[in-house]
């Protein structure tokens, strides 16, 4: 396998997210978001960090992108930070946030590489979740409006914008599980949550493409295939059900513009609160769907939602190591949502590295990398409309609610020191797009 057994416009790019690299830095203007209110919580984070420094992208932003250009993509796919642009999410404008991106989007131009822009990624302001946040319908007004002002502000050399990154993660995990930002337990709180995001979705989309007609506009999904445990009725029907909750309830009103009826059925009372003419927003047209795939899971009647490993080789994450499923998924998105082309946006792994004089030897993870980008090519061999690969990540990271005790990146940093060091799966992933 090689470069050239894609097709010649295919998209080759790594990806990072605003909170997980940029850092604070007050005197920088950025306003309190919701996972900077969860870090302050006891016992969210396993190392009990934040992201008040991370990986001060913010600081050492040229050396990044010089690092980027080193690896040859053709993209590279960030999101700006909301309340950076808007601190408070709405009213006053941080220009000193505005000219950052500036900055970042020109910086990769001027580079040859293109930016490919998400506008929420995980960091809602902290004052919209004070008034509800994503459970709050006025939350889409100022997203809108957010949407409206990166379209006429920070668009000249952009050439993708995607609206949400997992809406999902951010209902599901935050407002039901309670284990991300902002912390609540309640399934009718991450279902109001749920339609409210793709609410904004859709109302954005209209108003960047009124404003820049031939951009590029999407939806980001964290997807994977979701099997029976066991071969049994019983099982087959909960991993149907289990893949409405994590698929269909997505994709459904994105490209046919309803809910699937047996989630809803199941949700009773908690189901989303649909006004009249919700559906028909959530419907407007895309340009692509973003699909960031790590594993598959499993499902069975007893113990939905809890992947058994069964022996199989797992990263440090805990997630069973199966390229197959991004084939079977591609391929699957392609036959049951055809209308739409689509970008694996995120696909990586967290290993324990090596650090040796050598180098920094990453052999799980790029062997990872290696037999998923194979998956893509099998995909598009059986007819899925897959039009780009991004890496995750470009360099290690906060991880969310692991911290610092997971590394996703092919670029090593030593948080004591900022210093950054090409892993041996740069290397690779170097040396095959040049191939």
């Amino acid at each position: 396998m090689n470069k050239r057994t894609f097709p010649s416009n295919f998209v080759w790019g790594t990806a990072t997210s605003s909170f997980q690299i940029e850092g604070h830095h007050a005197d920088q203007g950025r306003g309190p978001c919701i996972w900077q209110t969860f870090c302050e919580k006891d016992g969210v984070i396993a190392d009990h960090s934040n992201g008040e420094i991370a990986c001060n992208h913010i600081e050492l932003v040229e050396t990044d992108l010089d690092m980027i250009k080193s690896l040859g993509v053709d993209a590279y796919r960030f999101s700006i930070s909301w309340p950076r642009i808007f601190p408070q999410g709405t009213g006053p404008i941080n220009e000193k946030g505005v000219l950052f991106y500036k900055n970042l989007i020109k910086g990769l131009t001027d580079r040859g590489i293109k930016p490919y822009v998400t506008l929420n990624h995980w960091d809602l302001p902290q004052a919209l979740q004070d008034q509800g946040g994503w459970e709050n319908r006025d939350t889409c007004l100022a997203f809108d409006q957010y949407a409206d002002f990166v379209a006429n502000e920070l668009s000249e050399g952009v050439v993708s914008i995607t609206t949400h990154n997992e809406p999902w993660v951010m209902a599901i995990l935050g407002y039901e599980q309670g284990i991300f930002a902002p912390g609540i337990k309640s399934r009718k709180s991450a279902y109001r949550a749920v339609h409210h995001l793709l609410l904004s979705h859709g109302m954005a989309v209209r108003t960047i493409k009124k404003r820049l007609p031939d951009m590029d506009v999407g939806i980001v999904l964290n997807l994977s295939p979701i099997e029976p445990l066991n071969d049994t009725p019983e099982d087959h029907a909960r991993a149907y059900l289990d893949d409405g909750y994590i698929c269909r309830m997505y994709m459904d009103p994105l490209i046919y513009g309803h809910y699937p009826k047996d989630v809803i059925e199941d949700l009773g009372d908690d189901a989303p609160p649909v006004q009249e003419g919700d559906l028909a927003i959530i419907n407007t047209p895309i340009d692509f769907v973003g699909v960031n795939y790590y594993t598959r899971n499993y499902s069975t009647i007893g113990n939905p939602w809890d992947p058994i490993k069964q022996g199989k080789k797992v990263t440090a994450m805990g997630w069973e190591v199966y390229p197959k499923g991004l084939e079977e998924l591609l391929c699957r998105l392609s036959k049951d949502y055809p209308d739409v082309p689509y970008l694996v946006t995120e696909n990586g792994a967290a290993f324990d590295d090596v650090i040796t004089q050598n180098g920094i030897q990453d052999t799980e993870r790029t062997e990872y990398i290696s037999d998923h980008i194979q998956a893509v090519s099998d995909a598009i061999a059986k007819g899925a409309d897959v039009r780009g690969y991004f890496l995750w990540s470009f360099m290690d990271n906060f991880e969310w609610a692991s911290g610092y005790t997971k590394r996703f990146g092919i670029v090593h940093v030593d948080f004591q020191t900022q210093e950054r060091t090409l892993k041996d799966s740069a290397y690779w992933y170097q040396s095959f797009l040049k191939s």
